[in-house]
């Protein structure tokens, strides 16, 4: 394993890396790599097709899924993940750890650990991985370059009421544990999404269209993708994985004086700013 910033002083190191969304197809070369080269792998994956792979290529392997049990508190399980990564790396091992999608995104024990292990005087560091963001943007079509893309975990939005742009592109994760602390799968999931719902029509007719959507993870089957009403919402098919899209609401302002500033002014029709921003990106070469 290569040296990051740090200056490592002890024995042992870690690379923490993801499995992308589908399974095995989407591991990386350089994932895969590390998984081959480690003296000890531990693995976050919900599907068993990816945990059998990751064994083949390195038999040196066992599962971190037996730390999530019913009625758990989420931290608890997070900091047993956290601890058995750490227990490996001060025993003088390479290790490597595989979370589910990209390692970085919603995985909490995968920022601990490396914390605590460059803290602890170890090399430590993590790679990218495909998330099931990069999923909905290819499977619903979205560039979020054109005009912005807001992503909030559903509960912090809900309790922290950020201020947020109704033109761009919002992404809410994980509705279907809203408030839930604990691993609790078999919990009702409506009346919290009652409670989103509710919040989202402060800022969108009740008319406006959105989209649940869950990313495959195996190559036979298809994305879930649900178009609906907005006021529809709390009676949708909902799981635990399921994300909710928000497309932008069609505006037409866009500041005159800036875009003169930029010598744009010729470019950008007033009566139809987003087509003719997108035109101009096409122009550039963007």
């Amino acid at each position: 394993m290569s040296d990051d910033n740090t200056k490592p002083t002890k024995k042992g190191s870690l690379i923490i890396v993801g499995s992308g969304i589908e399974a095995i197809r989407q591991f990386t070369l350089e994932s895969r790599e590390a998984v081959e080269q480690a003296d000890k792998v531990l693995y976050h994956i919900p599907d068993e097709i990816s945990g059998i792979w990751i064994s083949k290529i390195n038999p040196n392997s066992e599962s971190l899924l037996d730390c999530y049990v019913q009625g758990k508190p989420r931290s608890d399980a997070y900091n047993e993940m956290t601890e058995r990564t750490l227990r490996y790396v001060r025993q003088g091992l390479d290790v490597c750890v595989v979370y589910y999608g990209h390692p970085g995104v919603f995985v909490t024990p995968s920022h601990e650990s490396i914390r605590r292990a460059l803290a602890e005087g170890f090399r430590a560091k993590m790679l990218p991985g495909i998330s099931a963001e990069d999923c909905l943007f290819a499977n619903l079509g979205i560039d979020p370059s054109t005009c912005g893309c807001q992503s909030f975990e559903a509960t912090y939005f809900l309790l922290h009421a950020p201020r947020f742009d109704t033109s761009s592109h919002l992404i809410l994760w994980q509705i279907g544990t809203i408030g839930d602390t604990s691993y609790n799968p078999s919990r009702n999931l409506k009346p919290s999404v009652i409670v989103l719902a509710d919040f989202l029509k402060k800022y969108y007719d009740p008319n406006h269209e959105v989209f649940l959507y869950e990313a495959s993870q195996y190559v036979i089957c298809e994305p879930v993708i649900q178009r609906l009403a907005l006021s529809k919402l709390a009676t949708a098919y909902i799981t635990g994985i399921s994300t909710l899209y928000i497309p932008p609401k069609l505006t037409e302002s866009f500041d005159l004086g800036m875009a003169n500033k930029l010598g744009l002014g010729s470019e950008l029709k007033a009566t139809n700013f987003h087509f003719s921003f997108k035109k101009l990106l096409h122009f550039t070469g963007k």
